[in-house]
């Protein structure tokens, strides 16, 4: 079971952060999702406040960026040591997780999966050979945003040869536009996608 990036500044509760419709509502769901599975992990940006990628007035957010590892802006979220960067409330320390990421930690690096450090999927963070290593197989997915980063993700355990299940029961997106295309390209990649829980044992 991976919970992605399910973290308050992904919320209501951080208006001025990037807030999902409802994101704040998932902890139980992903309590749920883990039931089922043998193995737990995290992840969660953590960000630094001087960050290229952060929007200003001058700079909107959606505009590009210059970088490597960087693509667009972003409104400033997730910093670090702030409440926009704790998971949601009902939800595990990260000491308790089997395995967590911390990412997006250097100022000039923003990836959205929880795979690896840079956009290019060069840099692991590690959680692959976890699960490689822990006899994994199937991985349940959940988290925020289902747009983004649960979407690439789930994109990036499926090139890894992992048998990959998004629970969108435990996921919410930033606009209905992107969450449909988001789910059809997941699907297209030959991930399941379960909306909800008695689905997942099903498949």
């Amino acid at each position: 079971s991976f919970d992605v990036d399910a973290q308050k500044g992904f919320t209501p509760l951080c208006p001025d952060e990037l807030p999902v419709p409802d994101g704040d509502t998932i902890a139980a769901a992903l309590n749920t999702q883990a039931n089922l599975a043998r193995l737990r992990a995290g992840s969660k940006d953590w960000h630094p406040a001087d960050a290229i990628w952060i929007a200003g007035k001058d700079k909107p957010q959606f505009t590009a960026v210059e970088g490597k590892n960087v693509d667009i802006r972003w409104n400033a979220h997730c910093i670090a040591d702030t409440r926009g960067a704790e998971l949601l409330d009902g939800l595990p320390h990260p000491s308790e997780y089997d395995f967590f990421v911390w990412k997006g930690m250097e100022p000039d690096m923003h990836p959205y999966g929880a795979c690896y450090h840079d956009l290019g999927e060069a840099m692991s963070t590690g959680v692959i050979e976890f699960f490689r290593l822990s006899g994994i197989e199937n991985v349940i997915v959940g988290g925020l945003a289902t747009d983004y980063c649960v979407k690439t993700t789930a994109m990036q355990l499926k090139k890894a040869g992992f048998r990959v299940i998004v629970n969108l029961e435990a996921c919410r997106g930033i606009t209905v536009d992107t969450t449909v295309k988001a789910i059809e390209e997941m699907k297209m990649a030959g991930i399941d996608t379960a909306a909800r829980f008695s689905e997942i044992k099903a498949i």
